[in-house]
């Protein structure tokens, strides 16, 4: 049995592989707001995409199964949970800039944004 939140792949291509995890709309814009420091639910669900918060749960879960992200407690004190990235999240950043600086070169309604974290 497939461990929960791993989809089965659909062909051994690089590629392939790495859409088959964040190949949609939303996974790369959660990786994007734990690298400028966002840990928490709340902060992914105000993120100014406006992701709704049931599929941000899946999100998280879908990057946990993965081990993309990790969950810890909150180092406020409160019995809240943090996210953070693993080794093999932290990874993902060259890629997250590539595409950044792409998107700056090539389209010129984009711009840069620091996402604010409460």
């Amino acid at each position: 049995m497939a461990k929960k939140g791993l989809a089965p792949r659909r062909s051994p291509c690089p590629v392939a592989c790495s859409l088959d995890i964040f190949g949609d709309r939303w996974t790369l814009l959660v990786i994007r707001d734990l690298f400028f420091g966002r840990t928490r639910f709340k902060d992914f669900a105000a993120s100014p995409e406006g992701i709704p918060t049931n599929i941000l749960a899946e999100r998280l879960e879908r990057l946990l199964a993965r081990d993309i992200i990790k969950q810890s407690p909150a180092e406020d004190g409160t019995k809240r949970l943090a996210y953070r990235l693993t080794k093999k999240g932290k990874a993902l950043g060259p890629i997250l800039k590539a595409m950044r600086d792409w998107g700056l070169a090539w389209d010129k309604s984009t711009r840069v944004q620091i996402p604010r974290s409460s």
